[in-house]
């Protein structure tokens, strides 16, 4: 039901003022009742949802028209499938360890108190008195109880400075003991560590990987042969050592197989087709852009190579050339396109200079050809002047 209000005449603004629409093109439609009162949980499924489409604007605005997702061309993904699984439980955790220096007091003392038993007994070998030149308490015995209180020091002095380790910038030690993960050391300088521990040293530095020359197809199935650089360094210690038997030859199989995933995505050259002065797929990315390929292997290989603690930085690459067998048909196909392109450019230009020298020569009266003589005209003078570009050209190429 709709209602209105009448308004005093003279008291408001006029029903055409009332009424200007904001939009000029805007139309209404119907609202079907039974959507007003529909229950989001009733037996009734939600609309599908609508494609993004080309929006068009209103001619003489001077707007642009706005592009849908839909219209874009589709980019190439980086990565199809799932990158490796990353086990949740095993990652990187400091290990308890202590400054060097008390395991560097505790064996001193541990020895200081070995050597003071072994003085208090008079078990002092002759040879050794004879070095210090002492002369030693006399020798009473060893009891029981002396025998434990030295295997005690000496368990002591191999305890304190059996754990001594130096640690290095750009190393770190993975620990473990009893085959279970007991923590990283990236601390420098001297350190103590448990010595019942096993300490397995890795390289944390930044690094890089040059690979060889590794064959790949482009998405045309042409045969190419590319080198890879890849900027690395081990971001977790658990994983790289523990996750994987040995991570750099991980990583070299993964820029492989990373890199011949990539690469079939895209063409190794822009197409030399010409549709009305405009080379087809000339915006379409191509192997020949490095940002773009070093990007795309770069998200792929950081993905692939995050179950084994490695971070990449980047990978990018140095050499891209087609493989022996393909090698020669590629140039040949080359020369014929720029051939092709060259020979164009000439005649066109040509066909220009022989347009000029007709209508000047016409223009000032020199000559009244008929259609006839024009043609033959038109003929001398194209062979002329495409004769001597030719020879020039060729000239200046054998000269070269």
């Amino acid at each position: 039901m709709n209602t209105t209000m009448s308004e005093p005449e003279g008291s408001g603004p006029s029903d055409t003022q009332r009424r200007n629409a904001v939009i000029a093109s805007e139309t209404t439609a119907e609202i079907p009742v039974h959507l007003l009162f529909r229950d989001d949980n009733g037996p009734l499924a939600p609309p599908p949802a609508l494609r993004p489409t080309v929006v068009s604007r209103r001619q003489g605005t001077g707007e642009q028209p706005r592009i849908g997702p839909s219209a874009a061309p589709p980019a190439p993904a980086a990565s199809a499938r799932p990158a490796s699984p990353v086990d949740p439980d095993l990652f990187e955790r400091p290990a308890p360890v202590l400054p060097g220096w008390t395991g560097l007091v505790a064996g001193s003392c541990s020895l200081a108190g070995i050597g003071a038993l072994v003085w208090g007994t008079g078990a002092v070998p002759d040879m050794v008195a004879a070095l210090f030149r002492v002369t030693p308490p006399p020798y009473h015995g060893i009891g029981i109880g002396l025998w434990c209180l030295l295997a005690l020091g000496v368990l002591l002095a191999l305890f304190g400075l059996g754990g001594l380790g130096r640690g290095t910038v750009g190393h770190a030690w993975v620990l473990t003991l009893c085959g279970d993960y007991h923590g990283s050391v990236r601390r420098t300088g001297l350190v103590w560590m448990s010595p019942l521990v096993l300490r397995r040293r890795v390289d944390v530095r930044l690094r890089h990987w040059r690979s060889k020359p590794m064959p790949v197809h482009d998405a045309e199935g042409t045969a190419l042969r590319v080198v890879v650089l890849v900027v690395w360094r081990v971001r977790d210690t658990a994983r790289a050592v523990l996750g994987v038997e040995d991570h750099e030859a991980y990583l070299g199989e993964q820029v492989e197989a990373a890199t011949a995933r990539v690469f079939s995505q895209l063409p190794a050259d822009a197409p030399s087709v010409v549709d009305g002065g405009i080379p087809v797929g000339e915006s379409l990315p191509t192997l020949r852009d490095t940002e773009t390929v070093g990007a795309m292997l770069t998200k792929t290989l950081a993905a692939e190579c995050a179950a084994a603690g490695i971070e990449i930085f980047t990978a990018q690459p140095t050499a891209l050339d087609y493989a022996p067998e393909v090698a020669e048909a590629m140039q040949l196909r080359r020369i014929a396109a720029i051939d092709a392109r060259h020979r164009d450019s000439v005649l066109t230009s040509v066909v220009d200079a022989v347009d000029d020298t007709v209508s000047r020569l016409t223009d000032r009266g020199l000559i009244e050809p008929d259609d006839y003589e024009r043609k033959a005209l038109v003929k001398d003078l194209t062979v002329a002047f495409y004769t001597g570009r030719a020879g020039g050209v060729d000239t200046g190429n054998r000269s070269s």
